[in-house]
């Protein structure tokens, strides 16, 4: 078994605080070229180790196949205002050079039987550490906010019964999982709306902020 689990979870915190970095440059950069971003904001942790000792069993992953076997202990999750920024976001990722995409489960184009939606990403990403490069496993998760908004509430209410939802409750998250899918839908047929809105709301809320003018009376020290 692993002893010490903080120095083993160290590259991967390194690794998590790096791709927010760089993942939330991507959006600062759009919005320097005043466009609109696909990623709306970006989150990350690390898995905490009574999760992923309690994964372990379940999964029947052994402790010298931990790094191979379990793709999600570094978790990234970039959130969107459209379905299409989701797609847009992961043509971005394909293109970079710092990271290698080694599988893809859009889970929006195949929705899962509970009504799950979320686009993955298991990359391979390199970590500079004192001892050398350690090439280790990240997961990326992509969604809207109104998946997201369903992902959480499903996910608590996973703890309380351990995947065996009654029947009824069921069919109610996989109506409410609809709702919100079509509510995305929605909002992706007046986007165009909504973008030229944002830029407006953007625009004014930079001049309200802008500096004084120039011939503004001086400080008295400064005369």
């Amino acid at each position: 078994m692993i002893e010490n689990w903080q120095h083993f979870l160290l590259p991967y915190q390194q690794a998590v605080n790096e791709l927010k970095v760089k993942l939330r440059g991507m959006r600062k950069q759009y919005q320097d070229e005043e466009q609109h971003s696909p990623i709306e904001f970006v989150t990350g942790r690390v898995k905490p180790v009574e999760s992923i000792k309690e994964k372990m069993v379940r999964r029947h992953v052994q402790p010298d196949r931990l790094e191979q076997d379990m793709q999600d202990i570094a978790g990234l999750r970039i959130m969107c205002q459209f379905v299409e920024d989701i797609y847009k976001v992961v043509d971005l990722l394909r293109q970079r050079s710092d990271m290698t995409i080694l599988e893809e489960r859009d889970y929006i184009s195949n929705v899962k039987p509970s009504g799950y939606r979320s686009y993955h990403i298991v990359i391979e990403y390199p970590v500079q550490l004192i001892t050398g490069e350690k090439r280790i496993l990240a997961e990326i998760q992509i969604r809207t906010l109104a998946m997201n908004f369903w992902a959480t509430i499903e996910h608590s209410l996973n703890y309380k019964y351990q995947g065996a939802f009654p029947e009824e409750l069921s069919a109610r998250l996989q109506r409410a999982a609809e709702a919100a899918f079509r509510l995305d839908n929605e909002m992706s047929e007046i986007r165009e709306e909504i973008k030229e809105a944002q830029n407006l709301f953007s625009y004014k809320k930079s001049t309200q902020t802008a500096p004084a003018d120039a011939g503004a009376a001086k400080p008295k020290e400064q005369e």
